[in-house]
């Protein structure tokens, strides 16, 4: 099959959400563009990665003066993800870069290979591996592309680690999500916590 890439500039709606209950949600990246709509299916540690270090890129962007980071904040979106809700691929690897020239941001979300989802990537370490796939290969896995304002992107990395922070409430021992029905902890010689 060939490689697809979707490409959002400045999109009518870039979000992450989730679908089920916490201990067992689905999170999505979404992007919108008219009635163009991309689902993209990654694990809750990417979101909270992905958010963390884009808030630090836009901090150390506004403090050195290169993007308007300060500026009106685009509007919080607390909608839930956008119907239909059609899985495009998993991600595997995600990008942020900024682009100085055009003062946007770009988030790049890369699908899985079969070595990654197998966890038998013996180069995951070796960053030239990892390297561009040119966008006119035929072969290679699909990416989406989504191109940001600083203030849309602080409001795509708040609304991210909201989602991540409404889960299960840590342990209060050993940090670990505790379930409803709590949890044998390895800080309490493995006793059920509540």
């Amino acid at each position: 099959m060939a490689r697809r890439i979707f490409y959002f500039d400045r999109p009518d709606r870039f979000v992450t959400g989730t679908v089920g209950l916490p201990g067992s949600r689905t999170f999505f990246l979404q992007a919108r563009e008219g009635e163009r709509i991309v689902s993209v299916v990654l694990e809750k540690v990417q979101v909270a990665v992905l958010a963390d270090r884009l808030s630090l890129l836009l901090d150390e962007l506004g403090k050195r003066g290169l993007a308007d980071t300060g500026g009106a904040p685009a509007a919080r979106d607390t909608e839930p993800l956008d119907e239909p809700l059609t899985e495009i691929f998993r991600a595997g690897t995600l990008s942020i870069t900024w682009d100085a020239e055009s003062s946007e941001v770009t988030i790049e979300a890369r699908e899985q290979t079969d070595e990654e989802a197998a966890g038998t990537d013996d180069d995951a370490d070796d960053a030239p591996d990892v390297a561009e796939i040119p966008d006119e290969a035929q072969d290679g896995p699909d990416l989406v592309r989504v191109r940001l304002t600083p203030s849309a992107a602080r409001a795509f990395a708040e609304r991210a680690a909201s989602i991540v922070a409404a889960g299960r409430p840590p342990c209060p021992f050993c940090g670990e999500p505790l379930d409803p029905q709590g949890h044998l902890c390895p800080r309490r010689n493995g006793n059920l916590v509540n």
